[in-house]
């Protein structure tokens, strides 16, 4: 084999990494998918409840989080804008994508994930990528002096290649199986790596003094106060046997991880149940009407709820509005407008969406996600120090970053 012959070996076949395969193919490169599942794209199948949010159907990236460089995290965001995401699925991928207004997410019109995970290995074999299931990394070594690049696999066979694209993800949701292999490989290589975190993943509460609500969903508004400002989410809520979850939960969870492995300090998460505030739940109940507190808070909130705010406040539901004393009415206010979670821990890395933490942004080339440490090395995805919340943007990375590490790989001299 000649060296104009050798691939560029992609590490992992989920949505980063499939996503490189198909540009680095374009490129006119050979180009290899190694996956160590049968199938690949397993993040991609159970994302979105089994629909997959493709994209979110605007993009700010001040809703981003990294410990790097937001300018390198802007320029990479930046190099495949929105638009020409969407316009990829549907004109290349053939994938009509739907918004569904009330999330402000892009779904399948299939409302498939198979579709989606299906549709891009199929592009990436039209464009002339080879594909190598059940089969695992568990190296790489830099060329040497007129060597190519060696991807070590299971049971000691090595892979020659002209460079590599690793895509491994993370931490998050192993049985996928993101086990931290790329982490392992990219620090043995030299890379640094800011401390990995389960992010965007359910909160619990030991004791789980909310158990009988499990099931309960509404709609709130989560304030996760900071030193200065505060990280804020509406929608979804859902109340579980072992805690909470719901979009807004998961949005502010990190703020909690993080803060539980400082001792002495427990991140406050403070719901808003309605779409009133303080001030609106106060106004009202100070008006004079008929009709019981009970009556009146049941008919804002599910019952069951209601009714345990109402016995936490010590408030008897029975009572009418006249009959409220004001340290009554000041902990029903804060109860409904400002209640404190009660979280003790979280569900880690088994039921996180992504990884915080990861590689530094400052140690790739921002425009083809080239490392700065090993040259002919591309990280995408996951990997890197970077995360989005619910809504499909921790997608918008994955595609924009797997997209220009392929491109970046193609330009590698044969």
């Amino acid at each position: 084999m000649t060296d104009a012959d050798l691939p560029i070996v992609v590490v992992g076949a989920g949505a980063a990494g499939t996503m490189a395969a198909i540009f680095a193919a374009r490129g006119g490169r050979r180009t290899l998918l190694v996956e160590r599942t049968r199938d690949g794209g397993r993040k991609i199948l159970i994302s979105g409840g089994g629909r997959c949010n493709v994209l979110p159907s605007q993009v700010d990236a001040g809703r981003y989080f990294t410990e790097s460089s937001r300018n390198s995290m802007k320029k990479m965001l930046l190099s495949w804008p929105l638009e020409q995401q969407r316009r990829f699925f549907e004109d290349e991928v053939g994938l009509r994508l739907v918004l569904e207004p009330e999330t402000g997410k892009l779904f399948p019109e299939s409302n498939r994930a198979r579709d989606v995970r299906d549709g891009l290995l199929a592009l990436a074999r039209r464009c002339g990528a080879e594909t190598l299931f059940d089969t695992v990394v568990v190296g790489l070594r830099p060329p040497a002096e007129g060597q190519p690049w060696k991807v070590l696999v299971d049971g000691g066979r090595e892979i020659d290649a002209a460079a590599v694209i690793l895509a491994t993800g993370g931490l998050s949701v192993p049985a996928t199986g993101s086990d931290g292999t790329g982490m392992r490989i990219v620090r043995q290589l030299g890379h640094g790596m800011h401390d990995t975190y389960a992010a965007l993943t359910p909160l619990t509460a030991d004791p789980a003094v909310h158990a009988p609500l499990a099931g309960i969903s509404l709609e709130v508004t989560v304030d996760a106060p900071l030193a200065k400002g505060s990280l804020r989410a509406r929608g979804g809520f859902l109340f579980t046997h072992r805690g909470y979850s719901g979009p807004t939960v998961l949005d502010v969870s990190h703020l909690a991880v993080r803060s539980a492995r400082e001792a002495g300090r427990r991140q406050p998460v403070l719901v808003q149940w309605t779409p009133m505030d303080a001030r609106g739940w106060e106004a009202l109940l100070l008006e004079a009407g008929p009709g019981t507190i009970g009556s009146l808070v049941r008919r804002q909130l599910p019952h069951r709820l209601a009714d345990t705010l109402l016995d936490e406040c010590g408030v008897d539901p029975e009572r009418t509005r006249s009959q409220l004393r004001r340290d009554e009415r000041a902990r029903l206010v804060e109860a409904l407008a400002r209640y404190p979670l009660p979280w003790t821990g979280d569900e880690g890395y088994k039921k996180a969406e992504v990884t915080g933490g990861g590689v530094p942004l400052g140690e790739v080339d921002p425009r083809t996600g080239e490392s700065r440490v090993v040259p002919g090395l591309f990280l995408c995805g996951e990997i890197l120090d970077c995360f989005g919340p619910i809504g499909g943007y921790n997608f918008f990375w994955a595609w924009a970053t797997g997209r220009a590490a392929g491109l970046g790989a193609a330009e590698v001299k044969a």
